[in-house]
C-alpha cells in the first residue's frame, strides 16, 4: 500500500464532493477515476497532489511519498528548451543544468561572445563538484523514454509533444503515484496508442480521469467510481465495471422503490384521524421521521444530458463534391490532389497527426478556405453547424443563457417554443448557472454549453471538431446515440476511437506530406496500417500464421470430444447461472455494508466465472465447426 484515505469529506460551503470517501492506492495499479461532469474527479486529484486541503479526513502514506501530476491543461506560460522543462521536475537540484544546457543553446547561436564561455565553464566546474552531470543523465534518459529532442524549444512543439515533455517533467522524479488528469486530449491517436504503452510498462502506480474508453479499457486495471460522494473501487477492468456498476444501479433502484411505497403508507398512517392518532405507536412516529429524515437526505442519481438535434429541410442528394484539390501552407504541402463525393447521410471522421490538416480539411470542404488548386462544390440547400474545437464561439463576458441564444427569453426547439432556462436545463445546468457569466465554468460544462447552441440551429450538415474532449462518458454516449439517429451529413474530427467506430460509415486519414486515403468504417483499418508502417521501419518481417486444421479442412471428433459437445451446453448454462447470482448479490445495497462481504475475493470469482464461460464457449464453437 502507497497512500490510504478514511473519512475524506469535502464540500466547499455546498453540496459533499465527497462524503466520508475513502480509498487505497497500491503499486504498480493502474486505477481509472470514474464520475459524471462535476462529481469531483479533478478536485480529488488535487487534493492526493496537496494543491488543496480537504475539510477533514485521514491519510496514511509511504514516508517519502513521491506524486507526480499532468495536468488536463498546458500551461500558456512555459518558455524553453524541451530539456529545461524537463529538468523542473527535479526541483532546485536541476537549476544549475538547465542553465547550463541554456547557455549551450546561447553559445551555438553566438559563438563570438566570450563571456557566454566563461559562464560554462563555472557552470561546468560547479557541476563537477556537485555530481549535477547525474541529473543530466536523468533528463537525457527521461527524454529518450519519451521520443523528445531536448534541444528543442518547448513552444515549437505540437499540442501532443508539449503533453509528451509534462509527462517526462512528471516522471522524472520517479513518482511513487503518477495523477493524469485527461490525458489523451489534444492527442492523435498514434500518441494515444503511446501512451498507452507506456503507461501498461511504467513502474509507478497510476491514478487518471478519461472519457476515453478505448484508452480506459487498454490502460486500467482498477476502476474507482466517485458517484453523488461517495467513492467505490471496483477490482476489473472497465468493460466488466459497467456491467457491474448497471447491477448495482438496478439494486439500488428496487431498494429505493420498496422504500419510498414503505415511507406512503406509513405517511397516509400519520394523517388518519383523530381516533388513530391517540392510539398510534410513538416508535412508529419516530420511524417515520427517521425515514422522512433518509429520504431527505438521499441523493438521487444526477440526471442525464437531453440531446436533441434540430430539424432542418432535407439537402440534395449530393452534398459536396471535392475534385482534385491541393493546399499547402507555407512550403508544407497538406493535402495533394484528393478528390471526393460526399452524399447526404454520409457519416465521415476525418483523423491524422496533429498538424496534419484536419481543420484545414473541414475548412476547404465548408468553403471557408479555398485551394490552392482544384474545385469544390455544394449541393444544394445545405445548412451547416459548426462545433469548433477551441470554443471560440462562446463569450466569457455572456451568461451561458446569453451565449446560447442572445435574443430574448424563448427558443424553438424543434418547432415548439421553450424558456431558455428550462432548455439548458436538458444539458444539466442549474437556472443560477444559466444566469451567470460563463468565466468559471469547467471545460466539459462549456462542451455541453456549445452542444446547446449547436443543437438550437436547425442543420442538415452537422460538422465536429474534437466534440468529445472535457465531456463525461455518459454524454459522450448520449451524444453517439443522437448522432446515430441523425439523418443529416455528419463531418466528424476526433481522436476518440470508440467514438469514431462507433459512429461513422467512412474515414478520410490525412496521411502527411500532403496523402489522403478514403477507409470504410472507423479508423481501425487505419491503424493497422500505421502499426505495418511502424513494423517495417523498425526491419521486422511480417508473416501470416500458417493455417490450422479449422482453416482447411473438417475432421471427425473422438470420443472425449463428442462427449464434450453433449456437456458443454448445460456446464454452460450452470456457470451463467453462478455468476448470475453472485452478479445480484455484489449488486445488493446490503452488500457494501456488510463488513463480511469479501469484494476482492468476489470480484475474483466473477472474473473467473467470465473467463470460464467463454473458453466454454469458444471450445463449443470449435466442436460444433467439425
Amino acid at each position: 500500500m502507497l497512500l490510504s484515505y478514511r473519512n475524506l469529506i469535502v464540500s466547499f460551503g455546498g453540496p459533499k464532493l465527497l462524503d466520508d470517501a475513502r480509498f487505497t492506492i497500491a503499486k504498480r495499479e493502474r486505477i481509472c477515476l470514474l464520475g459524471r461532469n462535476g462529481e469531483g474527479k479533478s478536485t480529488l486529484l488535487r487534493i492526493l497532489n496537496g494543491e488543496i486541503e480537504p475539510d477533514s479526513g485521514e491519510i496514511e502514506a509511504i514516508p517519502g511519498l513521491r506524486i507526480g501530476k499532468l495536468d488536463q491543461e498546458v500551461p500558456a506560460s512555459l518558455e524553453g528548451t524541451v530539456f529545461e522543462i524537463v529538468a523542473q521536475g527535479l526541483g532546485k537540484a536541476a537549476k544549475t543544468i538547465a542553465q547550463y544546457h541554456h547557455l549551450l543553446h546561447e553559445i551555438g547561436e553566438h559563438p563570438e561572445d566570450e563571456s557566454i564561455g566563461e559562464q560554462l565553464d563555472k557552470l561546468q566546474y560547479q557541476l563537477d563538484q556537485t555530481g549535477g552531470w547525474d541529473i543530466e543523465n536523468k533528463v537525457e534518459n527521461i527524454l529518450q523514454r519519451v521520443e523528445l529532442d531536448g534541444d528543442q524549444e518547448f513552444t515549437s512543439l505540437s499540442g501532443g509533444n508539449k503533453r509528451r515533455a509534462l509527462l517526462a517533467r512528471a516522471l522524472i522524479a520517479e513518482p511513487h503515484i503518477l495523477l493524469l488528469d485527461e490525458p489523451t486530449n489534444h492527442l492523435d491517436i498514434p500518441g494515444i496508442r503511446w501512451l498507452e504503452e507506456f503507461l501498461r510498462k511504467a513502474d509507478t502506480a497510476l491514478l487518471f480521469v478519461s472519457h476515453d474508453r478505448a484508452f480506459i479499457q487498454r490502460v486500467a486495471n482498477k476502476t474507482l467510481d466517485l458517484d453523488r460522494g461517495q467513492l467505490t473501487r471496483w477490482e476489473c477492468d472497465y468493460r466488466t465495471y459497467l456491467i457491474r456498476k448497471a447491477g448495482l444501479l438496478a439494486g439500488e433502484a428496487k431498494q429505493q422503490a420498496v422504500f419510498d411505497k414503505k415511507l406512503a403508507v406509513e405517511e397516509v398512517w400519520i394523517r388518519k384521524g383523530i381516533q388513530a392518532r391517540r392510539t398510534r405507536n410513538e416508535g412508529r412516529v419516530r420511524a417515520l421521521k427517521k425515514m422522512r429524515k433518509e429520504r431527505a437526505e438521499r441523493r438521487n442519481f444526477q440526471g442525464k444530458t437531453k440531446l436533441d438535434i434540430g430539424d432542418a429541410q432535407q439537402s440534395g442528394r449530393k452534398v459536396i463534391t471535392v475534385n482534385e484539390i491541393s493546399y499547402a501552407w507555407g512550403e508544407q504541402a497538406l493535402i495533394n490532389n484528393f478528390s471526393t463525393t460526399i452524399w447526404r447521410g454520409d457519416k465521415i471522421g476525418i483523423i491524422g497527426l496533429n498538424g496534419s490538416g484536419k481543420t484545414t480539411l473541414l475548412n476547404l470542404l465548408l468553403k471557408k478556405l479555398e485551394p490552392n488548386n482544384g474545385s469544390i462544390m455544394h449541393g444544394t440547400k445545405l445548412e451547416v453547424a459548426y462545433f469548433d474545437q477551441h470554443r471560440n464561439q462562446l463569450d466569457d463576458k455572456l451568461s451561458a443563457a446569453e451565449n446560447v441564444h442572445p435574443a430574448g427569453e424563448m427558443v424553438n426547439v424543434n418547432g415548439k417554443p421553450r424558456h431558455i432556462l428550462s432548455y439548458l436545463q436538458d444539458f444539466l445546468f442549474t437556472p443560477h448557472t444559466s444566469r451567470s457569466p460563463i468565466s468559471k465554468l469547467s471545460g466539459g460544462e462549456r462542451a455541453r454549453l456549445l452542444l446547446a447552441k449547436l443543437f438550437l440551429q436547425p442543420a442538415n450538415v452537422l460538422v465536429l471538431d474534437e466534440p468529445t474532449n472535457d465531456l463525461d462518458i455518459e454524454t459522450v454516449e448520449l451524444l453517439e446515440e443522437r448522432l446515430l439517429e441523425y439523418s443529416g451529413t455528419l463531418l466528424l474530427v476526433s481522436h476518440d476511437r470508440s467514438f469514431l467506430d462507433n459512429i461513422v460509415t467512412s474515414t478520410i486519414a490525412l496521411e502527411g506530406k500532403g496523402a489522403i486515403e478514403e477507409y470504410v468504417g472507423g479508423c481501425e483499418e487505419w491503424l493497422k496500417k500505421e502499426e505495418l508502417k511502424k513494423t517495417s521501419k523498425k526491419g521486422k518481417v511480417t508473416s501470416s500464421p500458417p493455417p490450422t486444421l479449422d482453416d482447411t479442412t473438417k475432421r471427425s471428433l473422438n470420443n472425449k470430444e463428442r462427449e464434450a459437445l453433449k456437456t458443454l451446453p448445460s456446464k454452460i448454462e450452470n456457470l451463467e447461472i453462478d455468476l448470475e447470482k453472485l452478479s445480484n448479490l455484489m449488486a445488493s445495497a446490503d452488500y457494501y455494508q456488510n463488513p463480511e462481504s469479501d469484494l476482492s475475493g468476489d470480484a475474483k470469482k466473477a472474473e473467473a466465472l467470465e473467463v470460464e464461460i467463454l473458453r466454454s464457449y469458444e471450445q463449443l464453437e470449435r466442436l460444433e465447426a467439425n
